[in-house]
């Protein structure tokens, strides 16, 4: 199914993703379109054009925070041993591991404001790592941001087929200070790991 089919199938079905049965069905598929790693730009979109730009914004972060938390739970218990058994072969990758881990909820926070750090993979990504789930839950804040701009784009556009249209012309400002913020987000990002990575190669010596 390409994405043409899932554009006629929610243009067709509008009137049923209005009824809460509906969106029910919406905030699951946006957990499984999580679960699968896949990229929610477009979906997310489409949350706003159904539901508006402020109750689209809540039924995608109720789905993304549901699909992050359960991509999350199967990273750590499914995978983590395999990929720490691994990890634990190179000395620089055991080093970065223990700095976002101490970094912890500063890290979340930071990365989950940067489209340098996609969703989906950081989900699972911390999952393998040793941060406690109740800082990765409290950094899924940090979506709403993103979340509301594109909610609030898919709103505007008024038909799945402009969504695109919409994006290039959005306003000016808020492309500004949504690329500002995902600047420093990414940059601190950065330092915070550098720093704690420099601090844990002491420790290692």
């Amino acid at each position: 199914m390409n994405l043409e089919d899932f554009i006629h199938i929610f243009e067709s079905s509008k009137d049923f993703f209005q009824t809460p049965v509906g969106i029910v069905s919406f905030i699951s598929i946006y957990l499984l379109w999580v679960v699968f790693l896949l990229p929610g730009s477009w979906l997310t979109m489409l949350s706003g054009f159904l539901y508006g730009s402020l109750l689209g914004t809540c039924y995608v972060f109720i789905g993304a925070s549901l699909g992050a938390i359960s991509t999350f739970i199967i990273g750590r218990n499914f995978f983590r041993k395999w990929t720490e058994n691994r990890i634990n072969r190179f000395r620089r990758l055991v080093v970065l591991k223990k700095a976002i881990s101490e970094e912890g909820l500063k890290i979340i926070i930071l990365s989950r404001l940067s489209p340098a750090f996609p969703f989906g993979l950081l989900n699972l990504a911390y999952g393998l790592s040793e941060v406690k789930i109740r800082d990765f839950i409290i950094g899924l804040i940090a979506i709403i941001p993103g979340t509301y701009l594109y909610c609030s784009v898919g709103n505007i556009a008024g038909d799945i087929n402009l969504f695109q249209q919409a994006l290039d012309s959005r306003n000016s400002s808020s492309t500004l200070f949504s690329s500002l913020l995902s600047v420093v987000a990414t940059f601190f990002v950065v330092f915070f790991v550098g720093r704690a990575s420099r601090k844990a190669l002491k420790d290692l010596e």
